[in-house]
């Protein structure tokens, strides 16, 4: 008896595929991404109900001496950024530390090499003079070639409190990888949303402009177009949900009807039952105790962390243990 082993060209048709042969179904939000996508995510980080955005700027902003001068080391550091995006807030803190005269290299890491692209040009025409070394690829994809960084202090940031994507073990996971890829002394600078009124938390990710509901629904868009699917887009209602004991937000995309879609490229056909679901993001929201559990478990410390004027938000600074 013989085996048939599937062969998937890439990830996103095994994901599809996967997700929307399993129950319930789902899809990644990682697919959000691409030219379309990237720009939709900008337009919901201007969004004044999209609060994560300004409060984190706030911190760096208001804040950036005293961050700065935790990362220094003594010949120098390596500022890794982990899903750099367009460098908005990330862009107050190169300034500094240029003007500063303080001796770093800057490494963005993102999934799409048009975020990238962008940054790049944007970052040596507003500041001239940055050693900036852009990465492509998911975050444990590059982070095995970080840890080969040992010359000097190694700073790696993620913000946006992009870890609130993974569940409590997934996260518990990647923390613990990036620690896998620091040396004593080198440090974590990353954010956490808070838990705060659940109401101010659905408002963020359910805006009456529509932006967010059209960047979940990107991924239809992304498989219709990518994978050949008939997907009709504005059959399924973009949903969000907020559980303000576990800190969980979690979005959907809802089927208004029964209905069966075709992805030729992958000789598919998926049935959806009227109103049946497919979870595409969780966002979580923390408090300092989650915080330090989940440190705890991935063998890192907090060493010092910085909060917004709101209380909405907190960079946490971390160490290995």
């Amino acid at each position: 008896m013989t085996t048939k082993t599937t062969i998937y060209i890439s990830t996103f048709e095994e994901d599809v595929i996967k997700g929307l042969s399993s129950f319930p179904k789902s899809l990644s939000s990682k697919y959000f991404y691409d030219k379309k996508g990237d720009l939709l995510f900008q337009d919901i980080m201007a969004m004044p109900t999209y609060y994560l955005t300004n409060c984190e700027y706030e911190i760096i902003a208001s804040q950036k001496e005293e961050i700065s001068a935790s990362f220094q080391g003594e010949n120098g550091f390596d500022l890794i950024e982990l899903g750099a995006g367009d460098g908005k807030k990330t862009k107050v803190l190169l300034k500094y530390l240029s003007e500063k005269g303080i001796d770093f290299s800057y490494l963005p890491i993102d999934i799409s090499q048009n975020v990238l692209d962008g940054l790049k040009a944007s970052v040596q025409k507003e500041i001239p003079g940055i050693d900036i070394k852009p990465q492509q690829g998911t975050y444990f994809e590059v982070l095995g070639d970080l840890a080969h960084y040992n010359d000097r202090k190694k700073v790696i940031m993620v913000l946006g409190s992009n870890i609130g994507n993974l569940l409590h073990p997934q996260a518990i996971e990647f923390l613990a990888n990036i620690r896998e890829g620091m040396n004593i002394g080198d440090l974590l600078f990353m954010g956490f949303d808070q838990k705060k009124n659940p109401q101010t938390i659905l408002d963020a990710y359910n805006d009456k402009e529509g932006i967010t509901a059209a960047f979940n629904k990107n991924v239809l868009h992304r498989i219709n177009n990518e994978l050949d699917a008939n997907f009709d887009v504005d059959e399924f209602l973009h949903w969000e949900v907020y559980d303000p004991e576990t800190g969980t937000a979690k979005s959907y995309l809802v089927s208004k009807k029964e209905q069966q879609v075709r992805i030729d490229k992958l000789e598919l056909d998926v049935q959806f039952k009227a109103w049946e679901t497919i979870h595409t993001e969780i966002s979580q929201k923390y408090d300092d105790e989650i915080v330090s559990w989940l440190a705890s478990e991935s063998g890192l410390r907090i060493v010092h962390q910085f909060i917004d004027s709101k209380g909405y938000y907190k960079n946490y600074l971390f160490e290995k243990k």
